[in-house]
C-alpha cells in the first residue's frame, strides 16, 4: 500500500513565507475548518490552513483554477459545512490535497490569484467543522481502561470482553461544540456510598478525557459491512476531542446500560481536521503483546498490522480563573500519545459497521480516554488524583482534585517524526462555567 506521495515531500516550501517551518500548518498539512471573519455576520465557509493564514475555499472556488476531481473538491470544501467534501470519497480529497499543495508551493504560476484568498488566522473565528450526524465513544486504551477499572475493582480492572472487542457507546451530538466551548456544570443524580436515597444537584467531580476523534468520509447504506482492508478510505481525517466527564454522576447512573446525564452536557473539539492522507509519514505498526489475545479475523489486515498506528503526541493543560487574572499561562497537567491506543481507527470503524450499521458523512468517533503506561501520562483527572484521594497542586499554589468553575482546559497534539515535516492539530479549549441550577 502506497502511502507517501509528493505533498509529504519535506523539501516542499510555501510561497506563503510562514507556512515554512510552521509547527502546525506547513503545506505538507493542510487541514480544513469552517470559518469566516471575527465579529462579521458572513457566511460561514470552508478553510484550509497554510502557515499562520486560511486558505478560503470560497474565493478559491470563484476563480475556476482547478479542474477534474479538485473542481469539484473545491466546490465541496466552499460549503457552509464539511460534510458534502467528506462524503466525496478518498479518491477526490486527495486530488484537491495534491491541487491546493501545487497551488500552494513556492513558484505556483496560481500565486498571484490565491494571495487574494488569504485571510490571517488571527482574524477569523470558527464553527464546527462539519454536521456531526452521529457520536461514538469508544475506550481505547488499555491503559486507561486498567488504572479506572482499579479504582473499582482492584482485583479484576480488565473485564473480560475489553482484549477481544472495541468497547464504544452512542453519545449526544447535540453538545458537541467547538473549540472556545462554554458550558455550564452539569446536573444530576448522585449518591453517595453510605447513603440510603440519591441526592440532585451540580456535579461534584467533574473532569476532562484527552482523546481524538475520527471523522468518517465516504458514507454506507443500511446493511453494508466496511472491511478492514476497505476501513481506511472512510476515514476523512481527525481532530482533537475533549469528552468532558461528569464522573460522580456517572458513578451513580451508568448500571446497567452506561452513561446518559454524565456524558451529554458537553464535548469540545479542535476546528482543524487533519486529513487521513496528511498523517501518512506517521504511521507505525500495530500490534499486541504475545500473551494477549489477538484481534479476530474481521478485524486483522496486513496493512493494519504495517501501518494501521498513528504517532501523535498529545499534551493537556489547564488555566483556572485566577491564572487567567494573573495573566499566567496555562500549566501542563499530562502528555500522552496515540500510539498507545489498543485499538486503530480502521478496527473501530469496521467494528462499528460489522453489523450492517450505516455510517455517514460527518459521523465522529471519539477515541476514549489516551492514557499511556506512566502515571504522568493520564488522559483525566480521575487517573492523575487516583479517584479523587490525592490533589494536585498547581504552580501558583491552587489546588485540584476535579475541575472548578471557572477552570479552561486546552489539548494539544502534533505529529513528529525524523525525516517528515511536524504537523499539529491546533488545539481545542473548552471552559467550564456554574451550574444554572
Amino acid at each position: 500500500m502506497t502511502l507517501l506521495n509528493e505533498t509529504h515531500d519535506p523539501a516542499r516550501k510555501s510561497w506563503v513565507t510562514s507556512a515554512n517551518g510552521h509547527e502546525q500548518f506547513p503545506i505538507q498539512n493542510l487541514p480544513f475548518a469552517i470559518f469566516r471573519e471575527a465579529n462579521t455576520k458572513d457566511q460561514w465557509r470552508g478553510g484550509v490552513a497554510i502557515g499562520d493564514s486560511i486558505l478560503d475555499m470560497a474565493k478559491v472556488a470563484a476563480l475556476n483554477l482547478l479542474h477534474g476531481d479538485a473542481k469539484r473538491a473545491t466546490q465541496a470544501a466552499s460549503e457552509t459545512s464539511l460534510n458534502t467534501l467528506m462524503g466525496l470519497g478518498a479518491t477526490q480529497n486527495s486530488a484537491l490535497r495534491l491541487a491546493l499543495s501545487n497551488a500552494l508551493l513556492e513558484g505556483s504560476e496560481h500565486q498571484a490569484a490565491l494571495e487574494s484568498c488569504l485571510i490571517a488566522q488571527a482574524d477569523a473565528e470558527f464553527n464546527m467543522p462539519c454536521h456531526v450526524t452521529d457520536y461514538t465513544d469508544f475506550y481505547t486504551s488499555i491503559h486507561h481502561a486498567t488504572a479506572v477499572g482499579s479504582l473499582f475493582r482492584p482485583d479484576n480492572p480488565l473485564l473480560p470482553n475489553y482484549k477481544w472487542v472495541p468497547i464504544g457507546y452512542h453519545g449526544r451530538s447535540s453538545s458537541i461544540g467547538v473549540s472556545g466551548q462554554t458550558f455550564p456544570r452539569p446536573v444530576g443524580q448522585t449518591k453517595k456510598p453510605d447513603a440510603s436515597t440519591p441526592d440532585f444537584g451540580p456535579c461534584q467531580r467533574l473532569d476532562y478525557e484527552l482523546e481524538m476523534g475520527v471523522f468518517i468520509g465516504q458514507g454506507t447504506t443500511l446493511g453494508q459491512r466496511i472491511k478492514i482492508t476497505e476501513a481506511e478510505q472512510h476515514i476523512f481525517g481527525m481532530c482533537i476531542l475533549n469528552d468532558w466527564s461528569a464522573r460522580d454522576i456517572q458513578a451513580w447512573e451508568y448500571q446497567p446500560l452506561g452513561p446518559f446525564l454524565a456524558k451529554n452536557f458537553a464535548s469540545t473539539i479542535s476546528p482543524w481536521i487533519v486529513t487521513t492522507e496528511a498523517l501518512a509519514p506517521f504511521r507505525e505498526a500495530f500490534t499486541r503483546p504475545e500473551s494477549d489475545p489477538q484481534p479476530l479475523e474481521y478485524l486483522t489486515s496486513e496493512a493494519n498490522t504495517q501501518v494501521g498506528n498513528l504517532d501523535i503526541a498529545l499534551s493537556c493543560l489547564i488555566q483556572t480563573e485566577k491564572m487567567r487574572q494573573n495573566d499566567q499561562t496555562p500549566q501542563q497537567l499530562s502528555a500522552s500519545n496515540f500510539i498507545h491506543s489498543y485499538w486503530t481507527p480502521a478496527q473501530l470503524v469496521t467494528h462499528h459497521s460489522v453489523n450492517g450499521c450505516p455510517m455517514t458523512p460527518g459521523d465522529l468517533l471519539g477515541s476514549g480516554t489516551q492514557s499511556g503506561p506512566e502515571a504522568d501520562e493520564a488522559g483525566s483527572l480521575l487517573e492523575l488524583t487516583q479517584g479523587g484521594k490525592k490533589s494536585l497542586t498547581l504552580d501558583n499554589g491552587e489546588t485540584r482534585k476535579f475541575l472548578e468553575d471557572g477552570d479552561a482546559i486546552i489539548m494539544r497534539a502534533h505529529c513528529r517524526r525524523d525525516g517528515a515535516v511536524t504537523i499539529g492539530f491546533g488545539e481545542v479549549v473548552g471552559t467550564l462555567l456554574p451550574a444554572v441550577f
